[in-house]
């Protein structure tokens, strides 16, 4: 088994003692995604007009395109 370095131990520990609220404040970082956070919400009627939709506005590296 490798061993740890000290100052990835040295960080680790100071996150450790953090509170909960900051830890989990730094643990989620957004990134915007172009056209899912243009809008509020979007419904479709049917799964196949989803799957359309994200085919046709989506970019590829996203990945809701079909496989």
């Amino acid at each position: 088994m490798p061993t740890i370095p000290a100052d990835w131990r040295q960080e680790f520990e100071a996150a450790a003692r953090r509170p909960l609220a900051t830890r989990l404040r730094y643990a989620f970082i957004h990134t915007y995604k172009p056209v899912l956070d243009d809008a509020p919400y979007r419904a479709f009627s049917t799964l196949e007009e989803y799957r359309r939709w994200c085919d046709s506005h989506l970019p590829p590296w996203l990945g809701y395109g079909r496989v």
